[in-house]
């Protein structure tokens, strides 16, 4: 990583030895990572060198299990990772996120199938989890089309998920949940993509749209969103007793974690250099600078602490959590979000024009972080669904 200057700063838990081992690797791919950023930024898409790099470091099947060719790497560990990665550059751990939480349904698919998406794959298995494509069940599996958004990663994808509303001649299917999903996978060779992904922040994840037309999906490829809201089946070969969506929080918030930690850090490098105009101190000797980079500091640092504290409560209830531990989860990924958005910005405020430019570090997680946090796992909404959990005792996932 790029030096920076040793500062006072408030403590970290301890690292453990799997956590130490992990972040020694973020730390060798670092410079590489460095190089390519603005590349990354203006290709808008991981280059291939950097690709390369984290898959044969083990990145991208961090939170697969062993069985099917992964790392299995503890939960708090793969977080520590993305928290790293993100202060580097937020778009690689945005993928790698999005890969450890696709990487999750290898638990639910039947062991051959998970075999070969990752254990015989080497590429990205990622895709488009918004169910925005239809398929019809038929003998053996599904006929499925649609368009689907936002494949992070996907250009170096060998295979994609495909979320879908099951329909019965066109119609969407109904059940006392909502409308019954499943997420289907598909080559990557068969899709089209589109070029779409112009925007504020991530620019380098290369989450364009890709379009199907229909094709058969065999019933060994596919995982029903009825499952998903379990702890996968109880095997030999299982990587983790979690909910797919009681996981999916911590594939994304440590990545606008990241973010803030770097734009804390930058602003403190800022803020000890820059001298405001007529004026004679500089930011750092700066009273209100002071009072507001501590709130900061302490926003972002309790949101780290609430994020670590679901995921070892997680961790804890193997499999048991219910709808106690998900309010937690959702909560302290809501509160994240805005905690972490909210020092970023105040920081990027604070530092005036220079963080204006696009060659300031302030600028970039300005925008990234704003991206991230647009994230269903992270939405604002899970306040008001909490609160009618905790006021009235009925958990729901979105109204």
């Amino acid at each position: 990583m790029t030096d920076r200057p040793q500062r006072p700063r408030l403590p970290d838990p301890a690292l453990t030895a799997e956590q130490a081992d992990w972040l020694a690797r973020v730390e060798k791919l670092a410079p590489l990572i460095e190089e390519h950023r603005t590349a990354a930024e203006s290709d808008r898409r991981m280059p291939l060198p950097v690709f390369e790099a984290l898959r044969d470091a083990g990145f991208t099947r961090m939170w697969v299990s062993k069985e099917f060719g992964g790392e299995q790497a503890a939960l708090d560990t793969g977080m520590a990772v993305l928290e790293a990665l993100a202060r580097l550059d937020a778009s690689v751990s945005w993928q790698i996120g999005v890969q450890g939480a696709i990487g999750r349904l290898s638990d639910y698919l039947p062991e051959d199938s998970s075999r070969r998406l990752f254990l015989e794959s080497e590429g990205f298995v990622v895709g488009g989890v918004k169910p925005s494509g239809m398929a019809e069940p038929v003998d053996g599996g599904y006929l499925l089309q649609g368009e689907w958004a936002m494949a992070s990663g996907a250009a170096h994808a060998d295979w994609l998920v495909c979320t879908a509303l099951v329909s019965e001649r066109g119609k969407p299917v109904m059940t006392p949940a909502g409308p019954d999903i499943v997420m289907l996978f598909v080559p990557a060779s068969s899709v089209r993509f589109r070029d779409t992904w112009y925007t504020v922040g991530l620019r380098g994840t290369g989450s364009n749209h890709f379009q199907l037309d229909e094709r058969f999906v065999p019933e060994e490829l596919a995982v029903r969103k009825a499952q998903m809201a379990q702890a996968p089946p109880a095997r030999a070969s299982r990587g983790y007793p979690v909910g797919y969506f009681d996981f999916g929080p911590f594939s994304t918030a440590p990545v606008a974690l990241g973010i803030a930690r770097d734009a804390l850090e930058t602003f403190r490098e800022t803020a000890h250099a820059k001298t405001p105009a007529s004026g004679t101190r500089t930011l750092a000797d700066n009273h209100v600078v002071q009072e507001r980079f501590a709130r900061c500091e302490t926003a972002v640092y309790g949101a780290r602490l609430m994020l670590y504290e679901a995921a070892r409560q997680v961790v804890a209830a193997a499999g048991a959590g219910g709808d106690e531990l998900s309010s937690l989860i959702r909560l302290a990924s809501a509160a994240l979000a805005e905690s972490t958005t909210s020092a970023v910005e105040t920081v990027y405020t604070l530092a005036g024009t220079t963080s204006l430019y696009q060659t300031s570090r302030l600028e970039r997680c300005f925008r990234d972080v704003n991206s991230v946090t647009k994230h269903i796992a992270l939405s604002y909404t899970h306040f008001e669904t909490v609160g009618d959990y905790l006021m009235n005792g009925r958990l729901v996932m979105r109204r």
